[in-house]
């Protein structure tokens, strides 16, 4: 513990004295700060002893530390001060960040928005505060654990709830600005405008809150159903083409925004292709089915079933091959082994998969934005109360609030579900077998459900590529490559230049996802691990925190998060920095429920016994958990990767001129019209996601679970 605790008291110390405490002109990376250590981009020492005497305030943190570590009698002693230490220094720095010279302060000073020495001086505090209470016996003892805790909550309070309470608060503002009260929320809330059942009773339209639980619920059931019938074709069949499947299950994942809806119109519009054809063949009226309900659903099974395969593949897989032998053994048939034994034991994938397809349902927003006609749903109604002609931003916080409803409650039918059973089928057990294969009729259940699927897919992306060549899909197909020109000509001349309209976005999206996901897949992961295998007060209320950003819509966090750092303590709005958070804390979920769903089948025998071998929990998590996690680390970082870059929702309320956006600019040309660079553009996207999303299998490899797998693996 003390010598935790020392670590980060030099290293506290070092970030108070040493690094700019403000933000500083030109940024941090370019390190001008130091050549001129003044102004902006003086330390809080420089601060300090130029006027700015509340800077001082935070070092008092590490003093009553120093005291602690030099003067403590005894472990308790020391590790109560430290925690006593920790947290005061801690509430001092948010104190003086907060109430000096802010929009909220108590006092009016100039005190720009915090930089890197005032981050590196909160962390070294808080991880102070949370050695102590390892000291305290909390967490089995483990500083690692504890200081884990710390920084996830830290992190989540700072990133989801402090921005989200600029939002909610709206909920409670009484109308002509007369101040805040609960007499207005009530009404508005249970209002039949947001509650309306009338497409259930048969007496008109249903409210959006309505919708929007109607088709999340469709949707989840219907991407969990597609995601493990494309799980058990991918491990209990001996079927071919399992690369080129792969490929096209994860297609839609990687598909910037609009261009599913925009390709279903071209198909099934009311002019479109497929129509068009039924039309002149059968006679069949021209409708606009496709705007509405089963237009929405349609293209959110195409664009959520990847996520439910990412989760469940790994989960399949786990599947202890000796508990389907044991069955057989003991006279079941195949299709009794798996429904007794195996489908049981891939409870945690399916409770998650549904889980996550449910809430990606209800806060999507471009599908329902291109198709969803007067078929009304809770995250576009949020997003006209924000951006309409007459923004009612009270009306959206309690939009948000109705669709946080929801969420809670899919995430308690889901604990209620799992339950407190154990799901563990790897246990570090020497096991040869190879997994029990399906019943026909289950096997070919899943060929047929699969396959037509597949094949549907390969079509619609088949012709997302053609449209990227013609003038104009649907009207004009004359060859051409002017879109891509448009979008990505290189000019070689005294040099290479990049001329396309296209290429300054594009680099700067590669830049900023590849710096996102490894944080999010990091963060999600580590956040997983906590709550498979630590037990802490507060570990449901903890969870929760951890799914609250996936579940608000991307238009609602971008307005947040405009409203909460464009201004002191923290200002981020205009760089690239406020991308990557809020691509982190966005998709952050998604590692959190793959992580708990691979983790479940980890027996804790396994980390048992490197403890017992010497090894701390860090060393237990890198060297034993980590390598059997292959399918939950490739999920996180691949899911990471993808929406850093095909998010638009809350990208397009944070881009700047110096920081765009490939959604941005692709939004952009599908505003103006020019449907065909969108779609060369997206094109273009998805070769390169798909080449990176390669890369990273090879990279990680397959997990080696049994000898069966090392032989295959040869």
């Amino acid at each position: 513990m003390k010598r935790v605790a020392v670590f980060w008291l030099v290293v506290g110390v070092i970030g108070w004295a040493l690094l700019p405490w403000y933000l500083t002109e030109g940024g941090f990376w370019r390190f001008g700060w130091l050549v001129d250590m003044s102004g902006t981009n003086a330390s809080a020492l420089g601060g300090a002893l130029t006027g700015k005497l509340w800077l001082w305030l935070p070092l008092l943190g590490f003093v009553g530390a120093a005291i602690s570590l030099g003067l403590g009698r005894t472990q308790l002693a020391t590790a109560r001060g430290l925690f006593a230490s920790g947290t005061a220094g801690l509430a001092l720095l948010m104190g003086q960040a907060l109430l000096i010279g802010t929009r909220f302060g108590l006092w009016e000073a100039e005190n720009p928005g915090i930089g890197a020495g005032a981050f590196v001086t909160a962390a070294a505090l808080l991880f102070i505060a949370t050695t102590g209470i390892s000291g305290l016996g909390k967490g089995r003892g483990d500083a690692f654990v504890t200081g884990l805790v710390g920084a996830i909550i830290g992190l989540v309070a700072i990133f989801v709830f402090f921005p989200l309470t600029f939002i909610l608060v709206r909920a409670f503002e009484l109308k002509g600005g007369a101040g805040l009260g609960f007499s207005e929320f009530l009404p508005r809330f249970f209002s039949s405008t947001i509650w309306g059942i009338g497409c259930i009773t048969g007496g008109g339209s249903c409210g959006p809150a309505v919708n929007s639980f109607l088709l999340g619920l469709s949707t989840a059931a219907g991407t969990t159903f597609m995601g493990l019938m494309f799980a058990l074709i991918f491990t209990r069949t001996d079927f071919r083409a399992k690369k080129l499947l792969r490929v096209l299950t994860v297609l839609p994942i990687i598909t910037p925004p609009f261009v599913i809806g925009l390709a279903l119109i071209l198909l099934f519009g009311r002019a479109g292709t497929i129509t068009e054809f039924f039309s002149w063949a059968f006679g069949w009226e021209k409708t606009r089915w496709l705007y509405g309900f089963h237009g929405v659903w349609l293209a959110q099974m195409l664009s959520f079933t990847p996520i439910a395969f990412l989760v469940l593949i790994g989960v399949v897989e786990g599947v202890s091959p000796s508990m389907e032998e044991a069955s057989q053994t003991l006279d079941a048939n195949r299709w009794q082994t798996f429904r007794f034994v195996s489908f049981p034991l891939m409870r945690p994938g399916l409770a998650n998969a549904f889980l996550l397809g449910f809430i990606e349902s209800i806060a999507d927003f471009g599908n329902p934005l291109v198709l969803g006609g007067n078929f009304n749903v809770l995250s576009t109604e949020i997003y006209f109360a924000i951006v309409g002609t007459i923004a009612d931003p009270a009306q959206a916080a309690i939009l948000s609030i109705t669709l946080l409803t929801f969420t809670l409650s899919a995430f308690l039918a889901q604990r209620f579900w799992v339950g407190k059973k154990n799901y563990a089928t790897v246990t570090g057990k020497a096991d040869s077998g190879r997994h029990a294969a399906l019943n026909p009729a289950l096997r070919w259940t899943a060929y047929l459900v699969a396959l037509p699927w597949a094949f549907f897919t390969m079509v619609l992306y088949a012709l997302i590529i053609f449209g990227s060549f013609v003038k104009l899909w649907g009207y004009d197909h004359t060859f051409t490559f002017e879109h891509y020109l448009r979008g990505f000509k290189i000019v070689v001349r005294n040099g290479v230049h990049f001329t396309g309209a296209a290429w300054d976005s594009y680099f700067t999206t590669l830049t900023i996802s590849a710096i996102a996901a490894p944080l999010t897949a990091a963060v999600g992961l580590a956040t997983a691990y906590l709550l498979v295998r630590q037990k802490f007060t507060g570990k449901n209320a903890f969870e929760f925190s951890t799914m609250l950003s996936f579940a608000i819509p991307g238009t609602v966090i971008g307005v947040a998060y405009i409203m909460a750092f464009n201004f002191p303590p923290i200002e981020l709005t205009g760089t690239g920095l406020i991308l990557i958070i809020v691509f982190i804390f966005r998709n952050m979920p998604v590692g959190v429920r793959g992580g708990i769903a691979a983790m479940s089948q980890l027996d804790k025998s396994l980390d048992e016994a490197s403890i017992m071998l010497g090894a701390n929990s860090a060393t237990t998590l890198r060297r034993v958990i980590l390598p059997l996690m292959g399918p939950a680390i490739l999920a996180a970082l691949t899911y990471s990767f993808v929406r850093a870059i095909t998010s638009v929702s809350a990208v397009i309320f944070l881009v700047s001129a110096r920081h765009n956006m490939a959604t941005s600019f692709i939004v952009g040309r599908v505003e103006n019209g020019e449907y065909g660079i969108a779609i060369a553009y997206a094109s273009v996207l998805i070769v390169t996601m798909l080449v990176v999303i390669l890369a990273m299998q090879l990279v990680i490899g397959r997990r080696t679970l049994r000898r069966a797998d090392r032989v295959e693996a040869h």
